[in-house]
């Protein structure tokens, strides 16, 4: 089983409380009976997330807005469970989705998934996603520190040039400082010295 699965069945079945409507869910293999839990009226959100990840993982196209969704959860295993299907599904949707809740401010506190997902599908809207919400996530007393820390990781990751300047001002923050020096060091060289960590010699 995927690892994944493994991890959201345990979550959801305590959620269900056990019940036979999440056994039944849990063990069929009819797509139309999973993708109608995402549009009948009064179904838990439990059914609803466990319909939407194994359509996820089937490459079927309907989980595709319940996915999205689960991304901006305030819920966190609900984010990476979302993000780990979302990775799989193979909707072209995904990537603007993605970087929209990435960039919302409104939203933030749940942004880590969504920039974790970016970097995982490196699509063309990534590095400017992650870009910007790093850039806002320099300003002064920002609580965001593992979203920002995540955005400079995944633009390392990602190798951009386009990155460089706002991975050398995060060269500024203590707590992205070393994660910055290894990122910039993953982007191909415009010249100039190699950067460092501030206060090494």
């Amino acid at each position: 089983m995927d690892e994944e699965l493994r991890s959201l069945t345990e979550r959801l079945r305590a959620e269900s409380g056990g019940s036979a409507a999440y056994d039944r869910l849990l063990d069929t293999d009819d797509r139309d009976t999973l993708a109608g839990v995402l549009t009948a009226p009064g179904q838990p959100l439990w059914a609803r997330e466990l319909a939407a990840f194994r359509l996820g993982l089937a490459g079927d196209r309907r989980a595709f807005e319940a996915l999205v969704l689960l991304l901006n959860h305030r819920d966190p295993p609900r984010c990476a469970s979302a993000a780990h299907a979302l990775a799989r599904l193979g909707d072209p949707r995904t990537a603007r989705a993605a970087a929209a809740l990435a960039t919302n401010e409104l939203r933030v506190a749940y942004a880590l998934h969504p920039v974790r997902l970016l970097t995982q599908l490196r699509a063309p809207e990534a590095v400017p996603a992650l870009i910007t919400t790093l850039r806002r996530r320099l300003r002064p007393h920002d609580p965001y520190r593992r979203v920002a820390l995540a955005c400079v990781e995944g633009l390392g990751e990602l190798g951009d040039p386009r990155a460089a300047p706002v991975l050398n001002e995060a060269l500024a923050h203590p707590a992205l400082a070393e994660a910055a020096v290894h990122a910039l060091a993953r982007i191909p060289r415009q010249g100039g010295p190699r950067p460092r960590i501030p206060g090494q010699r």
